[in-house]
Parts: C-alpha cells; sequence; structure tokens
C-alpha cells in the first residue's frame, strides 16, 4: 500500500553537508531525523564489502594522491563503459581502510569538501552497526537501504554478491527482519536470488531514464527491455511479484519537456500503485545543477534553486520513498 508520507533516505548518508558514505555523513543523517541511510556497496580483492558509490574511487578517495599505489591505475570495461582510475577489486580490505573520504562534487559542495582526508572508507558492517547502535540511541526505527552496485561485472571476476551479501547480513544480525532492510540494484537477477535465499527485505528495482539494465543486455542484447520499456504497463505487470517496487530518475516522473518544464508527474507511479508496486525516486537536491531547468534560481550550479516546487510535484504524486541528500530540508519538507 502506498504510504501515508514517503519514507526519507538518507542517500549515502547526509553528502550535502560532508562526503559521501563517511561517518560523519551517516551520523548526521540519523540526528537530522531521516527513516533510513542508503549504502552503495562494492567488492574488495578479498571479497569485503565496501561500501562506496562505484568501485573507481579516485573522486571518492585519496587514492590517487598515494604514490604506493601509482601502479594500481588501471583502464576497465564496467557495465560497457570504458573508465580509467583506480578499482576496489584492485586492492585488500587492508589497504583500502587506510584511505580517506573526499567529497566528489568539491566545486558545488566546497563545505563537504572542508572535510577530505578525514575520515576512513568504511565497509557494509561498519554501516549495518552504526544504523543499529543509531536506532537504540534515538529509541526508533532506523532502515538500511542496500544499494548492490555492478553484480554482473564481480561475477566476471569471480565474485558471487549475492552470496557475499547474504553472508554480510546474516553475520550482521540482519537477515532475521528484526530492522527495516531494503535491497536495491539496477540488475533484476541479483536481487532475485536474493530474495531465492529468503532474506525478509523489501527489494526494490531501480531504474534509469534511458539505457538498458546490464545484466539484461549481457544476456538478451537489444532484445532486453529499455528502462523505458520497463516502466510502461507491459513491463510493470512483469515485475509485479518478483520485486515489491521500483526507484525510477525523478526526471521519469516530473517528464521535463525541451525548454526543462516538468509537465508532470507522468502516469509512472499511479501504474505501479495499481499492481502493488511501491515506487521510489532519486535523488532529490537542492542546488540549480541537479533541478529541471523551470525550477533553477540564478545560474550559478551549486545555488539552491526553487527545489521545494520540484519536489511538490513528487510528492503530491503519491510517491513511497525519496532519496535526499540535504537530510534535514528532506525531513522537514516530506514530513511536513
Amino acid at each position: 500500500m502506498p504510504r501515508r508520507t514517503p519514507l526519507v533516505i538518507g542517500h549515502r548518508g547526509a553528502p550535502g553537508y560532508r562526503p559521501e558514505h563517511s561517518r560523519s555523513s551517516y551520523d548526521l543523517a540519523f540526528a537530522m531525523g531521516v527513516d533510513a541511510v542508503e549504502p552503495d556497496v562494492v567488492v574488495s580483492k578479498d571479497g569485503v564489502l565496501v561500501v562506496r558509490h562505484e568501485n573507481e574511487i579516485s573522486g571518492t578517495t585519496d587514492v590517487a594522491d598515494r604514490p604506493d599505489f601509482a601502479d594500481r591505475r588501471a583502464t576497465k570495461m564496467i557495465d560497457g563503459a570504458e573508465l580509467t582510475g583506480w578499482f576496489t577489486e584492485d586492492f585488500t580490505w587492508d589497504e583500502l581502510s587506510t584511505l580517506r573520504c573526499r567529497e566528489r562534487l568539491p566545486q558545488l559542495r566546497p563545505s563537504s569538501a572542508s572535510f577530505d582526508d578525514e575520515q576512513p572508507v568504511l565497509r557494509l558492517r561498519d554501516v549495518l552497526d552504526l544504523v543499529r547502535a543509531a536506532s537504540l540511541d534515538q529509541g526508533r526505527e532506523l532502515g538500511v537501504v542496500l544499494e548492490i552496485k555492478h553484480a554482473t561485472y564481480f561475477s566476471s571476476t569471480g565474485w558471487d554478491v549475492a552470496a557475499l551479501v547474504a553472508a554480510e547480513l546474516a553475520e550482521a544480525g540482519w537477515s532475521r527482519g528484526e530492522l527495516p532492510l531494503t535491497i536495491e540494484a539496477f540488475e533484476s537477477t541479483v536481487l532475485l536470488r536474493l530474495r531465492e535465499r529468503g532474506i525478509p527485505a523489501t527489494y526494490i528495482y531501480l531504474l534509469e531514464a534511458a539505457g538498458r539494465p546490464f545484466d539484461q543486455a549481457a544476456a538478451h542484447g537489444k532484445a532486453a527491455l529499455t528502462y523505458r520499456q520497463t516502466v510502461e504497463p507491459a513491463g510493470l505487470d512483469g515485475l509485479a511479484g518478483l520485486v515489491d517496487g521500483i526507484s525510477v530518475d525523478k526526471k521519469m516522473i516530473l517528464a521535463p519537456d525541451k525548454r526543462g518544464r516538468a509537465t508532470g508527474p507522468s502516469p509512472i507511479i499511479a501504474d505501479a500503485h495499481d499492481r502493488g508496486l511501491r515506487v521510489y525516486t532519486w535523488t532529490c537536491r537542492v542546488e540549480n545543477a541537479f533541478l529541471v531547468p523551470a525550477f533553477r534560481l540564478g545560474r550559478a550550479p551549486g545555488a539552491r534553486g526553487d527545489y521545494e516546487a520540484e519536489w511538490t510535484v513528487i510528492r503530491d504524486a503519491g510517491i513511497d520513498g525519496v532519496f535526499v541528500d540535504h537530510a534535514d530540508l528532506g525531513v522537514a519538507f516530506f514530513r511536513g
């Protein structure tokens, strides 16, 4: 059933104020009142689930400034795209633990960047323990929205990500349904493998605004459904009963026209609800750089635009969950 108010999810903690996936980013999100936080997980050389937005980490850590790791720089194909940098799967956890977090968008968020190089990279286990402790401290249930990255790619390197996640959740005491757990991915295959293992969670299928999911494209080529086809009624029919919901790029709801004016809400939320599917959206941010053009104020990319007007379209469409970078603003708006 649709929620009365959306689930407010601290997207990588509170990255509007602190470097994403850092300890202080998560602590701040808890203090600001989010319902859940979202750790992204990738895999280390020795099979540790590491909390990073991507497996290429030069933009979110100090790895490029470490002379002892200069020879690890590599070029790889990740989900069909060529990337050059430093990749988690080429480092042991002991090595990764010596790196420090950095703001991914320093020109847009210089205040957050002032906290660069102060905090170590975290493991999934660290975040799970933080959420449990914060729940006890605050006397309320806090959840985890666990995003699995690049499962098909990591499978090609020899790692069964579903097995790693299942083992970590069990070891951390998160596989019994005691605290709210959501598992999400842009690849449905890893979601289904985890669901088959009986892990009690809400399973959410992430959908981009364009393209095809890599797991399906790798298996079926151009015969695979595009993300756009997946949110059409026939595509949603195929998801009903397999997953609990979808999480879509907010542009798919706002439906901006060529002039950048929101023409939405699109029918995606209503169509999904008709099939018993929840709908989340990502990412509700406040800076001009991330807003539909009609809601920008001035020309400075890092300045705050009329984000409340954009968020109003999303809220009033009946959204079930929102990912926010500025946790305090998200809680104030979507719970107000």
